[in-house]
């Protein structure tokens, strides 16, 4: 009797053992679900995101006001009667600045008139003599 409820015992310990320690055991399974709930977070957020990107391209395929807006942003173009400003704040390193132009730490806010006949243009970059703000090249 005593040898039948050792080896219970023994094999009792070699499947616990199995369960929770061996490769396919208990501790896998667990770190297997958390990456899986990890991938599924990820997979939503670029799901999301090509979400996004698609109606961007819809919009830049129908209107030109999404087109407007992407020269603005990205190309830091302005409109024909438009008159482009750029404030800097007062003490911000020249490396910090919008298109790293140097310009003088007290700049007064001036005027960049477009010219030309397009409907964008790219938006001057102009250097002035000390006053009160600053200003700098295109827009980003």
């Amino acid at each position: 009797m005593k040898f039948l409820a050792g080896l219970l015992l023994s094999l009792f310990v070699l499947l616990q053992y199995r369960l929770w320690l061996s490769e396919n055991g208990i501790r896998e399974s667990m770190h297997l679900r958390g990456a899986v709930v990890a991938q599924q977070a990820e997979n939503a957020a670029l799901e999301r995101r090509n979400r996004e990107l698609a109606a961007e391209v819809i919009d830049l395929r129908s209107g030109s006001a999404a087109l407007e807006e992407r020269a603005r942003n990205d190309l830091g173009m302005i409109g024909r009667a438009e008159t482009f400003y750029q404030v800097v704040p007062p003490g911000t390193p020249l490396s910090a600045r919008p298109g790293g132009v140097p310009t003088p730490a007290e700049a007064p806010l001036v005027p960049a008139a477009a010219a030309g006949t397009g409907a964008l243009q790219p938006a001057p970059q102009v250097l002035s003599a000390p006053v009160a703000g600053s200003i700098s090249g295109p827009a980003h």
